[in-house]
């Protein structure tokens, strides 16, 4: 009997068509099962939404840059939901997302934010204790997210009073203010007790500053310390 022989070649070639798809339907169809992977567009567009949302609530433009992320094995996600860190709004903001359906994972995506918007500076030398008028302000345009004790709203400033000098333009920052119902540590004060059925009023000394509506520690007369919740620049009342 005569042996053929075939070439390393031929050899190859025939190896090649025994592997292929067509000769092994079983490889084919579990290639073709696999399931689609998610779409990184539709995360972008879930963080930008949920930054847009969190950015609605500044005086200012919202400007974000979503990275888009690198898709390894996430199937693609029919319910998804997306959320900040604790420290919320951030100039380098990470955003969460995680699917529920139908199958759980979880990515993370960076953003960049700004909020551009107007904020003041003092037109001139403000001494301390000096109370603000529209008068000492001008106005600049620049991210209110990267300092956040900028003010961008001059309801903020009008009528409060300085607690340091604030050199010609140099921003009006909000720890460079005091609101001018509120009281300050060592501060003499009126303090209203009520009760059931009385009213008493009495003196003591803020020990203690707090704006409308804190609760602060106040001495009395006779030495004893109690608690009570700033009303104005003069009052605190105590309930009994």
């Amino acid at each position: 009997m005569k042996v053929m022989r075939v070439s390393r070649p031929l050899q190859c070639l025939l190896l090649l068509l025994l592997l292929s798809p067509a000769t092994l339907p079983g490889l084919a169809n579990a290639q073709t099962a696999r399931p689609a992977l998610q779409d990184p567009a539709a995360l972008v567009a879930q963080a930008e939404a949920l930054l847009k949302e969190q950015a609605a609530a500044w005086p200012g433009r919202a400007v974000i840059h979503v990275d888009a992320p690198r898709i390894v094995n996430q199937a693609a996600c029919q319910q998804m939901e997306a959320s900040l860190s604790s420290s919320g709004l951030q100039p380098r903001t990470p955003v969460t997302i995680r699917c529920l359906a139908p199958q759980p994972w979880t990515i993370y995506l960076q953003a960049s934010v700004q909020i551009q918007g107007t904020y003041y500076v003092a037109n001139r030398l403000i001494q301390r204790d000096q109370t603000l008028s529209l008068n000492d302000l001008d106005t600049r345009e620049g991210d209110l997210l990267r300092n956040r004790r900028l003010i961008g709203d001059p309801a903020h400033i009008v009528g409060w009073i300085a607690t340091r000098r604030i050199r010609a333009g140099s921003a009006i920052e909000s720890n460079a203010l005091r609101d001018p119902n509120a009281i300050e540590r060592g501060q003499q004060v009126r303090t209203v007790a009520r009760g059931v059925g009385f009213v008493a009023t009495s003196e003591g000394q803020a020990l203690e500053s707090g704006s409308p509506g804190a609760r602060i520690q106040v001495r009395t007369p006779g030495g004893q310390i109690i608690i009570g919740t700033v009303i104005d620049a003069h009052t605190v009342q105590v309930m009994m």
